[in-house]
């Protein structure tokens, strides 16, 4: 079966949002409890905010651990529409608000965050003008953290295979950041140095994904780099592949390793 894709340009989710809402994989949530447990102080007294929120998969995690007040900050109009439509399910998240902001211009007030996330979307942001935001946005002591989910493909053969394909269609193929490349290379330094970070703690959890076959297939179609340097004709191919060798494969299964950088703001 031929899929034809629309075109998606480099960074633009809004062909992506309704893929991404329901297919993307949550987080390790040891990871989360150990980040809360920085804090210092329960999630019920404190405020936070997940910017570069996406569809809010990360948000609802965080939201389900009882803040006072969450917003999520997300510059895709699709992308938040498909957030606030995903959040309709539960109290806690229904209690997320949503606004238009980047990791560079949030709208939000000086000092109103007890934690500030970006869950695989940080490598988006200009660094500089970033961090200087965050901190900006994090109250004396908060923190903010940098959050990725990347596969453990190397533990799966089917995995391994099809990351094989991809390679062959695309050999020039570049990720922006799988989570153990690009930004994450020396990011710990780099908030301690650059960032003007207090203290930074790496945390990460280990964490495997049951999906169906079209479900699996829907992630990754919610892949903005891949598709894009692809281009939408190898990106179709690649899915037709994909989709005939799962053919007799109802369900996969996909291991995740959640790595997450938390800096300190400050040192009260």
């Amino acid at each position: 079966m031929t899929v034809k894709e629309p075109p998606v340009t480099h960074g633009d989710f809004t062909e992506l949002a309704t893929d991404y809402a329901l297919y993307r994989p949550g987080y390790d949530a040891n990871v989360r409890a150990a980040l809360i447990g920085l804090l210092g102080a329960p999630p019920t007294g404190l405020d936070a905010v997940d910017v570069g929120a996406g569809t809010g998969i990360w948000t609802r995690m965080l939201a389900a651990a009882g803040f006072r007040s969450i917003i999520a900050v997300e510059p895709n109009a699709a992308m938040r529409a498909a957030g606030t439509a995903s959040s309709a399910g539960t109290a806690a998240a229904r209690s997320i608000a949503w606004r238009e902001g980047s990791g560079e211009a949030t709208g939000l007030a000086d000092a109103s965050a007890d934690l500030l996330t970006m869950a695989s979307s940080f490598h988006w942001v200009d660094f500089a003008r970033g961090t200087a935001e965050f901190r900006r946005v994090l109250r004396t002591g908060g923190w903010c953290c940098a959050l990725w989910n990347p596969r453990q493909i190397e533990e799966s053969p089917l995995l391994t295979e099809i990351e094989a394909e991809l390679g062959r269609l695309g050999p020039e193929i570049e990720r922006i950041s799988s989570g153990r490349s690009g930004v994450t290379e020396q990011l710990g330094d780099r908030l301690r140095t650059e960032g003007g970070f207090s203290t930074v703690v790496y945390l990460e959890g280990r964490h495997v994904e049951i999906r169906s076959r079209e479900a699996y297939i829907g992630v990754w179609r919610s892949v903005n780099d891949i598709r894009v340097q692809l281009g939408p004709e190898r990106f179709a191919r690649f899915l037709a592949w994909l989709d005939e060798r799962l053919a007799n494969v109802p369900e996969i299964a996909t291991p995740y390793l959640t790595r997450a950088w938390a800096a300190r703001n400050g040192t009260g």
